[in-house]
């Protein structure tokens, strides 16, 4: 043997028989098959996914970009910075934040029942007997931030509750109209 390979004859796949048509339809269907599932499905998920973004990101504009109330229970950590813990049962609850580099403020209002009013200003560190008729104790730029108008039918009573930094300033206006079912606006104001 001087190094020559021996000469093959025949083609590679001379031993093996040809493929029939419908094996070749069935693997290339399978092929195509795998190829949409690894491509397809993960597309399918990034798209959903960045639709699910843009709109989580619309919700959140209009949430912080609203000029008034928003319907809805303040978060816990914003009852707790701010130290206004909306009582149970309340309903008809609506809140609304605005921070600067001077004062921050949460507005809340909400309704609830006698007991519920009593309890609200006990954990506030006041009493009901605290508030005073006719003493609207929200100003008039608080009103114009969140569009309240103490001008309505009832018997109207409010009281300031003022602590020291950096414990939040409270002005607290309880409307009467409904008996047993008092309307409860609050501001509670923090200097950083």
């Amino acid at each position: 043997m001087t190094g020559e390979f021996p000469q093959q004859t025949g083609t590679p796949d001379a031993s093996r028989p040809a493929e029939d048509r419908r094996h070749v339809i069935r693997r290339r269907a399978l092929t195509l098959l795998i190829i949409v599932l690894l491509i397809g499905v993960p597309a399918g998920y990034l798209v959903i996914s960045a639709n699910q973004s843009r709109a989580s990101g619309k919700d959140k504009e209009a949430k912080y970009s609203a000029t008034g109330l928003t319907e809805g229970w303040p978060s816990k950590l914003q009852r707790r910075i701010y130290q206004v813990p909306v009582p149970h049962p309340a309903w008809w609850v609506a809140y609304y934040e605005t921070n600067n580099w001077k004062t921050s403020r949460l507005y809340v209002e909400f309704e609830t029942t006698d007991a519920g009013l009593s309890a609200f200003l006990t954990s506030l560190g006041v009493r009901p007997d605290d508030l005073r008729r006719d003493d609207i104790t929200i100003g008039g730029r608080d009103r114009d931030v969140t569009g309240w108008t103490f001008d309505g039918p009832g018997t109207w009573s409010g009281l300031v509750h003022e602590q020291e930094n950096p414990a939040p300033t409270h002005e607290v206006v309880v409307n009467h109209h409904k008996p047993g079912y008092p309307r409860v606006y609050v501001v509670s104001r923090t200097v950083p």
